[in-house]
């Protein structure tokens, strides 16, 4: 788990100021060591960093801002696997014409490396990274479909004249990118990184804006900064870097074919059976392992998948306000188990301490109060660098609340005509109005995610904007299914891959730590895409093959609890907080006088602020004012 970075420059020579500083702008990602490699379309030299580890320093000089190359790869390394020198990064060939940078962690890289010592390959390390670079050697792109776990990946192929951005099936880790055609390029794991290259300038992405107030967060491959993009999931990006020529693929999608004399038993056997080898491919690592543990199904069912495999593993809860059934439940586990159970609580004052720095630590605005990062900075104090997490079990089993209303919008769709006759604009007839205008499932699901209504969106932004910007999102629809398998799509590609891991690596990430996910292994994401529908989805309650397995494992008040987010109760904290209040009512001060939105709409929704709901779109206002704020001004 690290982060990487890199540019190149097709016909000018840049300054290695430029690499210098996006590495420092992402030392959290990876506190450990980091290094460079610039060159140009024919050879490059390493160099070591002011954080180089000693190994590295004495055999690599010491990169300063007077160097200028047409390509440059920087790197943070924070050490999991290998935590010699053998795993510093960037890593090539031993003939020097291949350059990888790679941030994540492959669970089968040892089963790869059989096949290619058998094909006569030889190493050097225990690391996955000189599998990957030795498995492109032999396979090309083809073998980002073999890597079972997360990645971000640059490969620079001298012989090829070919640069190479690739990242995971499910964007566990994030990639971005900036593109001019014919003259240069740039990547890195964070868009802070991009934005400290003196040839980029920020600007606002008005629509990745308004996705980002309907769905909670933007959609790939838009960010909210104009011209710079996410690399979709399951994707690669080629550059030829001698014509600039540029090919973006897929190398995965979700299986469509449906399996078909399955039953219940033998689903959930395999189910156990394929989260059983994912949590023991992914407790691996050679520095101490952790698992988060919120009190819920998912969370607890991977801590007690983990003692058999690791008979000392260590839980950790986090407790705010409002969660007392949580940890409850998470200690109750934690006893039945016997295994040290740590928890910490997280109260309003700790959350004021360091609320503008978090938020806008997120490269966009954000409508929850996350207490993931205390989450993650506790890990770090407690000594830990990897922790197991139970996301991607709600997309995976059809855990969210939105999936038990499918049936009911299925039926009412018909009278969506009723839109055009209500008349009347107060709050009630909003909500109707909003509520038959679902026409299709990516409707249906914009409708979850808990943000701003289309037309709350559109009236809060100013005419200029408006006038200029082109709202239509029809190419963010990825299906016409109008059933559980089309809304698990979209479950999948924008509730996981958009949102929650893109989430969950800033978290983490902001204080070194690896976040790692056992239901999001290749085999179990494969496994129950393809169970016939009345196995994973049944439209009465959530999750339920997933609750066949966990009731092998849990006690019934685990299995029985309500579901419920991983978040600080925000509409009561701001209600109820005086410094609360006054963050919210000085940042919205300080937004109003921008002329982005109209004030009249920003009063307006303060004034009539009651149900939470109401408080959501007052924080997303909020948290965009901030990172306005920390990426355009300062």
């Amino acid at each position: 788990m690290c982060g990487i970075t890199g540019y190149f420059s097709i016909n000018k020579k840049l300054s290695s100021k430029n690499i210098l500083e996006m590495n420092k702008a992402i030392t959290h990602r990876g506190p450990d060591d980091e290094g460079f490699w610039l060159g140009d379309l024919n050879n490059g030299n390493f160099f070591s960093g002011t954080d180089s580890i000693s190994e590295i320093k004495s055999k690599q000089p010491l990169l300063t801002a007077v160097e200028n190359s047409n390509i440059a790869v920087g790197f943070r390394r924070l050490s999991i696997l290998d935590l010699s020198e053998k795993g510093h990064q960037p890593m090539s060939t031993s003939d020097g014409k291949c350059i990888i940078n790679f941030n994540g962690e492959i669970y089968n890289f040892k089963k790869i490396r059989v096949e290619l010592e058998n094909l006569g390959y030889q190493f050097l390390s225990q690391t996955d990274t000189e599998v990957i670079l030795n498995g492109y050697l032999h396979w090309k792109e083809a073998i980002f479909e073999k890597l079972d776990g997360m990645f971000a990946i640059s490969i620079i192929d001298l012989e090829s004249k070919k640069l190479l951005l690739a990242r995971d099936r499910m964007g566990l880790k994030p990639l971005f990118y900036s593109l001019k055609k014919d003259e240069n390029i740039i990547w890195a794991s964070e868009i802070k990184a991009i934005l400290k290259a003196d040839w980029i300038k920020p600007e606002i992405n008005w629509r990745g804006i308004y996705t980002n107030f309907l769905f909670q967060t933007t959609l790939a491959p838009d960010t909210c900064f104009e011209g710079i993009y996410s690399l979709k999931p399951a994707h690669w990006l080629s550059i030829n870097l001698e014509n600039f020529e540029t090919k973006i693929q897929s190398f995965w999608k979700l299986p469509n074919i449906k399996s078909t004399n399955i039953s219940l038993e033998e689903a959930q056997k395999q189910v156990d059976q394929l989260l059983a080898e994912s949590v023991d491919e992914q407790l691996f690592a050679d520095v101490p392992v952790a698992s988060m543990m919120s009190g819920g199904i998912d969370s607890t069912l991977i801590t007690a998948k983990s003692k058999a495999f690791h008979n000392d593993i260590t839980a950790f809860t986090i407790s705010y306000k409002f969660s007392d059934q949580e940890v409850e439940n998470a200690s109750l586990v934690a006893k039945t188990l016997d295994i040290p159970h740590l928890i910490k609580k997280v109260d309003d004052e700790e959350v004021l301490n360091n609320l503008k720095e978090n938020i806008q630590h997120f490269e966009e605005p954000y409508c929850s109060l996350e207490v993931l990062i205390n989450a993650t900075q506790f890990a770090n104090k407690k000594g830990y660098k990897v922790v197991l997490s139970g996301n991607g079990a709600d997309e995976l089993f059809g855990g969210y609340e939105h999936s038990l209303k499918l049936g009911k919008w299925q039926k009412l769709k018909k009278f969506n005509f009723v839109k055009n006759f209500i008349f009347t604009n107060d709050k009630f007839s909003r909500k109707v109005k909003n509520y038959f205008s679902q026409d299709s499932m990516f409707d249906f699901f914009r409708q979850s995610q808990s943000g701003m209504r289309p037309a709350e969106a559109m009236s809060l932004f100013s005419n200029e904007i408006k006038s200029k910007n082109n709202f239509n999102l029809n190419e963010f629809h990825l299906t016409d299914k109008e059933n559980y398998e089309g809304l698990f799509e979209y479950d999948i590609a924008y509730s996981l891959s958009s949102h929650h891991v893109f989430r969950d690596d800033l978290s983490a990430m902001k204080y070194g730590i690896e976040f790692r996910y056992p239901y999001l292994s290749n085999k179990l994401i494969d496994y129950v895409s393809q169970l016939p529908t009345n196995i994973r989805y049944n439209g009465i309650i959530n999750k339920p093959l997933l609750r066949k397995v966990a009731q092998n494992f849990l006690p019934k008040e685990v299995l029985e609890m309500p579901k419920k987010g991983f978040s600080f109760p925000l509409a009561y904290f701001i209600q109820s907080n005086d410094k609360a209040k006054n963050f919210v009512s000085d940042n919205l001060k300080n937004l109003k006088k921008r002329g982005f939105f109209k004030s009249e709409i920003i009063d307006k929704w303060q004034q009539e602020a009651q149900e939470p709901m109401d408080y959501v779109r007052l924080w997303q206002l909020v948290t965009f004012e901030l990172w306005y704020q920390k990426y355009f001004e300062n």
